[in-house]
């Protein structure tokens, strides 16, 4: 949807880190949809599709392909050795790749010095979409077989292409073209240059020439993964609201952590108690419980009110860290105003079974404390159980208020 930065709607910098997905997916992503005459929406399925299509299938499988059959044995390949290619111009298909490459270059240098970013960069882009095309027609695989001399002409223009593309998008993806030049077996900080006065840009009209005949490539690696459905679906939960409700989020579900971390290990024991039987009167010691058996969380208020049908009872909606709030039914109306009940953080048993309190489903038990008569109730929250847990007062006497 589109983006709020005064809301704080939308995915930042921050959250786009925790993401993984690599920086230059985000540089390529937000450069194709720059709003330069009109405000541009975002989707997790644009993204995905702009991963998947433009980079990964179109840039990616170019460039993969390309140097991968270079690198090949002798006999499959060239031994990772850029093979001499004589006579380059007098292969039809190859010049008609080199008009069109010098065509894109031109309309490349016209947008750039414009300062029409998303033009030059569809221009560049263009380039990778014309050498997939290349290749298919060329049939180099059966080349290499049939015609060595001609397969040569193609993968070493192709690898001209491939340099040509490094330097074409430096400008808009930096890390990626120092990993292209890498493989290239070049350095960045001596090849990665194209410009007029050192006659880089006549090259585009011989794309051939761009990479010497015997210069041994480096090892090709794959450089996109595909944005699976499932990945995609996950960051729509993980960022869907504002920024300030994720982070409200992020810190329940943190403290949640340390809340269990806490009371792990801690027992607590029933006394002893005396049965009468038929034989005479034993003594039996209750089996122990142990606290790190309760789904203990803290959860967050999103909103509370009093029930339709029972006027003892709060219905609440609570944030425990899953995809939905929780509804949950509490009988704390005749001891928490309903105005302390709101945005509160609160300690919640989650692991019950769901109940049903006067036609409302619960889902889960709010914590409570209250004195020895139950004359004063208090919710737990997460302060007083923090507070409550580092002094090691947890034989404070405890009710769990559900209603009954």
């Amino acid at each position: 949807g589109k983006f709020s930065k005064s809301h704080g709607i939308g995915v930042f910098g921050n959250d786009a880190k925790t993401t993984n997905i690599p920086s230059e997916v985000w540089r390529y992503y937000l450069l194709m949809n720059r709003p330069e005459v009109s405000d541009t929406l975002f989707t997790w399925a644009d993204l995905q599709a702009k991963l998947n299509s433009e980079l990964l299938n179109n840039l990616g499988n170019f460039i993969n392909r390309v140097l991968s059959f270079v690198a090949k044995p002798a006999g499959g390949g060239y031994d990772s050795i850029i093979p001499d290619a004589p006579n380059a111009e007098s292969h039809p298909l190859t010049n008609a790749l080199a008009e069109k490459t010098n065509k894109w270059v031109e309309q490349y240098l016209e947008a750039m010095e414009k300062v029409k970013l998303k033009q030059g960069l569809k221009s560049a882009m263009a380039i990778s979409s014309d050498g997939n095309a290349y290749l298919q027609e060329s049939q180099f695989w059966r080349l290499y077989k049939e015609d060595p001399a001609t397969c040569a002409i193609v993968m070493k223009t192709s690898v001209g292409v491939v340099y040509l593309l490094s330097c074409l998008l430096e400008p808009f993806m930096p890390s990626f073209s120092r990993e292209v030049l890498h493989q290239l077996n070049m350095s960045p900080d001596e090849d990665l240059s194209f410009c007029d006065d050192k006659g880089e840009t006549a090259k585009a009209k011989r794309p051939w020439d761009f990479v010497s005949a015997g210069h041994k490539i480096g090892k090709p690696v794959p450089l996109f993964k595909e944005l699976k459905d499932e990945q995609v679906e996950a960051f729509r939960i993980k960022f869907a609201g504002s920024q300030a409700e994720r982070i409200l989020k992020e810190q329940a579900e943190a403290e949640a952590k340390k809340v269990a971390e806490k009371l792990k290990g801690t027992k607590l024991s029933e006394g002893s108690s005396k049965k009468k039987q038929s034989g005479g009167s034993k003594s039996k010691t209750a089996e122990e419980v142990s606290v790190a058996k309760l789904d203990i969380r803290v959860g967050l208020i999103r909103k509370a009110e009093k029930h339709p049908d029972a006027d003892s009872l709060y219905v609440e909606e609570i944030d425990v860290g899953e995809e939905a709030p929780r509804t949950v039914v509490s009988g704390l109306v005749k001891f928490i105003p309903l105005e302390e009940m709101q945005n509160r953080k609160v300690c919640v048993l989650c692991n019950l079974k769901p109940v049903a309190m006067r036609g409302i489903k619960s889902h889960a038990m709010v914590l409570a404390a209250s004195n020895e008569d139950h004359t004063k109730v208090r919710n737990v929250w997460l302060s007083c159980a923090l507070c409550l847990i580092n002094h090691h007062e947890c034989t404070v006497a405890a009710t769990l208020v559900c209603g009954n």
